[in-house]
């Protein structure tokens, strides 16, 4: 029963292996098998033999177990070929789901390493498989991701296309995603426009492209796929108006700061007088001072002696006294201190001349009267400062100045994300400046068009920009007439190039967990097989 179970664990996947005996040592486990087809065929040219040349022990790493690294003795057969015009005179016996040709791992464990490879890459899979008791180098990773065979999609009614930096600044590449399944479908190593008109004219079928505004594979696409409609994605869209907003906005940056709020005037310090010590209400002595009065109060309303009462509680009699005489425990925790002279007061007119010109850090106020000859500590000064922020506490301080950023934010912002201050200065700098008022009420005509799909009306607002004298935004539009169906068919259908961005982040991370050092075949791998 137990050795069905076993063979049942590890040559579930197939019934021509036959197990034998398990070893165990301290960290491995070792599992004696044999074959036990009767035929074998041959590689080179398909041909089935019976007849047994030799046989051997085939040494397999498996998955581990227990921590335990595993290792499959597989006694398998080399077979003799009966073709005479093959050119292998012999071949070695494979089981289906467990061996493979030159093979030393399980087709299992070679799976779940190729796994690893591809979402960790070399380094950091290496750790993760050693961790798990199957060592493994990061060479072999890299080498079982550039085994991978190369993917042939179906072509894309619906392609997205955009461009990713191998090295930022100096060389890119192209990806090419299927929109609708999500899925990259290829991954070209320039953005030249005759390597994509090449991967177009390769694979006819593509319906619409998906695109950013550039012109480059504006003009691979006309080219390669003159039928497809181009879609411009909204996203490039709304930030190449972010940036004409932005350009408007410096050219009246002059107009954005008048309101500024005058500064807080200072306040004149009076100097404090002298505080009336309150009772310590924390700490250890606190508690014992109000324990002890409470008992001798007690003790006293019982008719007992003072003398007693000291011998009772083991306390002094003037002690005892002091604590009859007090009417409550608070009398005794204050006014110790009060009316002394303090070793700051000197420092004082210094201290209060400082703050009232609106030096409130206690630390740089300690320092200067340090230098004058102040020979306290820095915490008599800190619970004066104190003080004084206490009895005179200073005006909130200006706001500050609106930023070219922040007023185009605004300005390109939905009105209900703005928050009220946000919309009142906003309203306050569109009162002062003519202009502004009008580029908002521009980019808020846009925002209509593309969120509710009204393409159609795009001639309408190029036409109302134009006639508006605001260069930035002259320059935006007469850019969306140089590929105004793309824009339009952009501002109309459901598709956009989201997911291409989102594939663009991710070759990012890829590329971060190569350490921007992986050849393009590498890299290219781990995009179509990652997904």
């Amino acid at each position: 029963m137990a050795d069905a179970l076993l063979q049942d664990l590890w040559f579930h996947h197939t019934d021509d292996v036959a197990l034998d005996t398990i070893t165990i040592n301290n960290d491995r486990v070792t599992i004696h098998a044999a074959t036990t087809t009767g035929r074998a065929t041959c590689p080179p040219c398909g041909t089935s033999s019976t007849r047994v040349h030799s046989r051997y022990v085939r040494r397999l790493d498996d998955a581990a177990v227990g921590q335990r690294r595993v290792v499959i003795e597989l006694r398998a057969r080399r077979f003799r070929c009966g073709q005479r015009s093959c050119s292998q005179a012999t071949f070695v016996e494979q089981v289906k789901g467990l061996t493979f040709r030159y093979g030393r791992r399980s087709e299992q464990l070679q799976d779940a390493l190729r796994k690893v490879a591809l979402m960790l890459a070399g380094r950091a899979g290496s750790r993760l498989v050693d961790a798990l008791s199957t060592p493994v180098s990061r060479s072999t990773l890299l080498r079982l991701v550039r085994s991978l065979p190369e993917t042939s999609p179906a072509t894309p009614r619906v392609l997205g296309i955009d461009e990713f930096a191998l090295r930022k600044g100096h060389v890119y590449g192209t990806i090419l995603v299927d929109v609708e399944t999500r899925r990259p479908v290829d991954v070209l190593p320039d953005r030249t426009i005759e390597t994509v008109r090449t991967w177009l004219a390769n694979h006819p079928g593509v319906k619409v492209i998906c695109r950013d505004r550039s012109a480059s594979y504006g003009e691979a696409g006309r080219l390669g796929a003159p039928d497809a409609i181009h879609v411009a994605d909204r996203y490039h869209l709304w930030r190449n108006l972010a940036e004409a907003v932005e350009k408007t906005v410096v050219q009246h940056r002059a107009l954005l700061n008048v309101d500024v709020v005058k500064p807080a005037v200072a306040v004149h310090v009076q100097p404090l007088p002298p505080s009336v010590a309150e009772p310590r209400s924390t700490g250890r002595l606190p508690e014992r001072v109000r324990e002890r009065h409470a008992a001798v109060h007690d003790l006293l309303g019982t008719g007992t002696g003072l003398r007693t009462i000291a011998k009772q509680l083991g306390l002094a009699r003037n002690t005892v006294r002091r604590y009859a005489h007090a009417t409550s425990a608070d009398e005794l925790l204050v006014g110790r201190w009060t009316g002394r002279p303090s070793i700051l007061d000197p420092y004082k007119p210094h201290i209060d001349q400082r703050y009232a010109e609106g030096q409130t850090n206690a630390r740089r106020l300690f320092e200067e009267i340090q230098q004058r000859g102040y020979p306290g500590q820095e915490q008599i000064v800190r619970k004066y400062v104190h003080r004084l922020r206490l009895a005179f506490p200073r005006q909130d301080p200006p706001r500050r100045k609106p930023s070219v950023r922040d007023v185009s934010g605004w300005i390109t912002r939905r009105p209900d994300h703005l928050d009220e201050d946000d919309a009142q200065r906003l309203k306050e700098i569109l009162d002062r400046c003519p202009p502004l008022a009008r580029t908002r009420e521009h980019v808020r005509m846009f925002a209509e068009l593309m969120n509710e799909r009204r393409g159609r009306e795009l001639k309408q607002w190029i036409a109302a920009v134009q006639a508006d004298p605001i260069p930035p935004l002259h320059t935006f539009a007469n850019g969306l007439l140089t590929d105004l169906d793309a824009v339009v068919a952009g501002l109309s259908p459901p598709y956009s190039s989201g997911v291409v961005e989102g594939h663009n982040n991710k070759i990012k991370m890829i590329k971060r967990q190569m350490f921007g050092r992986a050849n393009f075949d590498l890299l290219r791998k781990r995009i179509l097989h990652a997904g």
